[in-house]
């Protein structure tokens, strides 16, 4: 199976709706084509078909038999690019740093650069005895990111 071909279908697919952007594909040794794609507001069911029929259409399964796999990330899936940092604006976000220091809080922005979180926290009192709540904001470049996942809250 030619794989820039392949390629250039998957990213015209997406192409087709602004919204929409390709996170990842592959092509399986016995040839299953598997695309991971995101948008802005989710994918829905109906791009999820319109995707697989653009490139079903647009293979030849006479030239090479193959099976197709269109999804999304699911809940707990790492983030891997800005804009789904973006897209989740007002989350909570867990991020594992390249030191293995963990972050948590609310990604309150997100360029193409990093992420800025928001959190609350208790520290002792600067006089006394005690605690005090704390806010703390903290930009972090996605660098320094070794993983980073959307927690669910209930």
């Amino acid at each position: 199976m030619d794989s820039n071909k392949v390629k250039q279908i998957v990213e015209e697919a997406i192409a087709e709706n602004p919204a929409l952007f390709l996170i990842d594909w592959k092509i399986s040794p016995d040839d299953k084509i598997s695309i991971l794609a995101d948008g802005d507001e989710g994918l829905s069911i109906e791009e999820i078909v319109r995707i697989s029929r653009y490139v079903e259409n647009n293979l030849d399964r006479e030239e090479c038999d193959f099976s197709l796999e269109v999804s999304s990330p699911g809940v707990g899936s790492p983030l891997v690019m800005p804009r789904q940092y973006k897209k989740n604006i007002g989350r909570l976000l867990e991020a594992t740093l390249n030191d293995d220091t963990k972050l948590e809080g609310e990604i309150v922005e997100a360029d193409e650069e990093g992420v800025i979180l928001w959190w609350e926290t208790r520290e002792p009192k600067p006089l006394g005895k005690g605690k005090v709540t704390v806010e703390k904001e903290e930009k972090v470049n996605y660098s320094e990111i070794k993983k980073a996942i959307i927690k669910v809250t209930f």
